[in-house]
């Protein structure tokens, strides 16, 4: 066997699940094994991998048998249940729920934004929410050349946010309105198809639903900002995939658009994507499928001399979730942060 590293991929029949595999395939990450885990119920499936079909595997006490790196995506409850059992089996866990995002011992990581944060993590990596991840990765450069004072945010968030039952519901809810029969709902407490509404996350004492929050709390976590100012509005839009994002940034000096620009263009993950003259800028059909976080209508704020505004679109499957997890995998194996089981002794 080639030397290589042991990967198990936890809800693998799910949309990020599915999306992890094809990117550890299209990126040609260092494998020997891959394990796919998942529920009782979807064990037995098989699933297309490097020509092959590979068996989808039931959860249990051996599941983490001779596996370096876990990508878990398979909901919170889940990780919190079996992240402890795949450490203890000698695995790094690369964790997409929110279940270790703000423990202080777990490291919080954007590959372009806190890389060396991985290096100090005790089995466990979190992965941010999509939401944070994609306007982390295109304010970072901007952060670097003069500190953001205060960001306010405005998201429009896709049916890929909630899955892949919540993304067929939409498509389900739309034909039924177009036939003129009532839509029905079990992903979302209201139709989405033809509607939006504030973001359906548990409504927090302040007023701030908990996507929201998370938001607020994972960026000042990933900057390494504890103070930094940060207000967000979610609301759930009728797109089936990609994400966007309104964003207003205010500085302690002037930041003018072209100086934003010239940051944005050279910085890893972000695509400027700007056409003036047709009022062309980014949009959810552009990102989807896409690894960069696109960005455009860039422009001063006529309300704060300090102030930028921007716009921003990135699919959530992808660099919102999938792929963030897998770049933070290939910087283990890069920097050596985890090492195969096979070369150890």
């Amino acid at each position: 066997m080639a030397e290589g590293y042991r990967v198990a991929i936890l809800g693998a029949t799910g949309a990020v699940g599915t999306e992890l595999m094809a990117l550890l395939e299209e990126r040609q990450f260092p494998l020997t094994e891959l394990r796919l885990l998942a529920s009782p119920r979807s064990a037995g499936k098989t699933l297309p991998f490097k020509g092959q079909s590979l068996t989808v595997q039931p959860l249990g006490d051996r599941a983490f048998d001779d596996i370096d790196i876990v990508l878990a995506s398979a909901g919170a409850s889940v990780s919190r249940e079996w992240a402890a059992k795949a450490t203890a089996a000698g695995a790094v866990v690369i964790d997409n729920s929110s279940a270790f995002r703000m423990d202080p011992k777990t490291p919080l990581v954007v590959p372009e934004v806190n890389p060396q944060a991985a290096a100090h993590h005790q089995g466990v990596i979190a992965n941010p929410n999509c939401t944070t991840i994609l306007m982390a990765v295109a304010l970072w450069p901007l952060h670097q050349i003069q500190p953001i004072q205060r960001i306010v945010v405005a998201t429009y968030q896709s049916a890929s946010g909630a899955g892949a039952q919540a993304m067929e519901e939409m498509k389900q809810q739309a034909q039924a309105i177009l036939d003129g029969t009532e839509p029905k709902t079990e992903a979302f407490p209201y139709p989405l198809a033809f509607n939006l509404f504030p973001h359906n996350s548990p409504l927090n004492d302040n007023g701030y639903c908990q996507e929201e929050m998370k938001m607020v709390n994972e960026t000042r976590k990933i900057f390494g900002e504890a103070d930094l100012r940060v207000t967000a509005t979610c609301i759930r839009v009728p797109v089936l995939r990609a994400h966007s994002e309104a964003v207003n940034l205010e500085f302690a000096a002037p930041f003018s658009p072209d100086q934003a620009r010239a940051a944005l263009v050279a910085a890893p993950g972000v695509k400027l994507l700007e056409d003036w003259e047709a009022n062309y800028f980014p949009m959810p059909q552009d990102a989807s499928g896409q690894d960069d976080v696109l960005v455009g209508r860039i422009r001063s704020d006529l309300s704060h001399p300090n102030g930028l505004e921007l716009w921003l679109c990135g699919d959530q499957i992808r660099k919102g979730a999938a792929l963030n997890a897998v770049q933070i995998a290939e910087l283990l194996v890069q920097k050596q942060w985890v090492k195969p089981m096979a070369t150890l002794a």
